[in-house]
């Protein structure tokens, strides 16, 4: 292998074992900042050996015993030889014995627990909702300060210090390395599900800059949720993100024209919906419904993806139990969000004047002031009446609320189609949402 190879490797190789290496330690030194920075010391290790030595047969295996060594080092320095070093030490000797064995072997029994903890602590509420994900990327998902600044838009040194103040404020907090119990488990697990699904929806529907989507972000919270759902088999909401991600990111390849230009759901090929994903994403939303009780808030919205799944044309979707369904979930997590894309459900149900008296109403709400898409709804159901003028002025002004350069050149196209037909041009097309 060249050296570039090698160095490709081990970039994988960090990618996949990081989160395994970091939550392992952060079990044994109870601080998840000093935790990584003793997982990157063993990446240094790899950098500097592996290109002379090659890839050992359990690179995780290597970057775990490398790292407990760098533990020991750190405690003995610091003068503390007690217990926990003869327990690092047993520790050690165990993983060398069986270092050729397969990895699952090598890392500790209780290493879903590790991961799981590790997942409870990167999303604690005590940290900004930045924070939380800026630290999950980095911990579970392995990237860079670089890449999440990419991915989402912001200067290096911005993500830089969301991750170091949040590694200061779980520190300064003493929060536990734990899995919470009881009561505070739900709110806990409702926090992970949310910046899970925070980052899916950036690779999504990118809030800002040339993209329409980023898969990579959306390819990493399915990975992140997948792994949750198989530590919290019993938690209905885990699957039902799950399920809700699988179905949504089915439509990934149909979702944007040759060009790159968005391509909205009722105008996608569905002929390029991924049914891999699809199966997935059912069979995720069964599990979920199996566990009993009423669906949560990821579960409802995964059935009414599921609804759009299971129609083969859009003429065939089953609106009037969308439009059912988000009124479920307004009662279960009732949100101004949620009431317009029950608007739009309504105008797909019964006509565009329902969906039309509900989104008027929606216009007075003082969070959806600056949201570009209550602009956007109006302007579709105000072309659907034939009130184009309005309209027009409705899809400009969402034009100039959106951060994203792809959705503000089409917004900005309808605004002119719906001038054209005013004008006397051809009848306006009809994207939907």
């Amino acid at each position: 292998m060249t050296g570039s190879d090698i160095h490709g490797a081990i970039d994988a190789v960090w990618r996949i074992e990081s989160a395994r290496v970091i939550a392992g330690l952060t079990r044994i030194v109870r601080d998840v900042g000093l935790a990584e920075e003793l997982a990157q010391d063993a990446l240094v290790a790899a950098l500097e050996q592996w290109p002379e030595s090659g890839i050992p047969r359990n690179p995780g295996a290597w970057l775990m015993a490398t790292a407990k060594h760098r533990a020991i080092d750190l405690v003995r320095r610091q003068q503390r030889l007690d217990d926990k070093v003869q327990q690092l030490g047993r520790e050690l000797e165990t993983e060398q014995r069986i270092a050729e064995q397969d990895f699952e072997a090598v890392l500790d029994t209780d290493f879903g627990d590790d991961l799981l903890r590790l997942m409870f602590i990167s999303c604690h509420p005590v940290l900004s909702t930045e924070a939380r994900v800026a630290l999950t990327l980095r911990l579970l998902g392995g990237l860079s300060t670089a890449e999440i600044a990419r991915a989402f838009l912001v200067t290096e040194p911005t993500v830089a210090q969301r991750i170091v103040r949040a590694k200061r404020t779980l520190a300064k907090e003493h929060v536990p390395f734990e899995v919470p119990e009881g009561p505070e488990l739900a709110d806990r697990l409702s926090s992970v599900l949310e910046v899970i699904y925070l980052v899916f929806n950036e690779g999504y529907s990118a809030t800002a800059g040339d993209d329409w989507m980023r898969p990579a972000l959306c390819e990493e919270a399915l990975r992140l949720g997948r792994v949750l759902a198989e530590l919290v088999p019993q938690e209905p909401e885990a699957h039902g993100l799950v399920a809700l991600m699988e179905i949504q990111a089915s439509r990934s390849a149909a979702r944007t024209g040759p060009d790159g230009e968005p391509v909205l759901l009722l105008d996608q090929d569905r002929s390029r919906w991924d049914q891999l994903l699809i199966h997935r994403g059912l069979a995720a939303l069964e599990r979920a419904e199996k566990l009993g009780g009423a669906l949560g808030p990821y579960a409802l919205q995964a059935a009414i993806a599921a609804c759009h799944a299971q129609a083969r044309t859009a003429q065939e979707t089953d609106w009037q139990r969308i439009a059912a369904l988000y009124e479920a979930l307004a009662h279960l997590a009732p949100s101004p969000v949620v009431e317009l894309n029950r608007a739009v459900a309504l105008a797909m149900a019964y006509g565009p004047a329902a969906g039309l008296e509900l989104a008027d109403e929606l216009a007075a709400e003082p969070s959806l002031r600056d949201y570009h898409l209550l602009p956007s709804v109006r302007g579709d159901l105000l072309a659907r009446l034939g009130r184009l003028a309005e309209a027009r002025e409705e899809f400009e002004r969402a034009a100039a609320l959106t951060r994203n350069e792809r959705e503000r050149t089409l917004l900005l196209a309808r605004a002119a189609e719906c001038r054209r037909t005013g004008e006397g041009g051809p009848t306006p097309y009809r994207n939907g949402h």
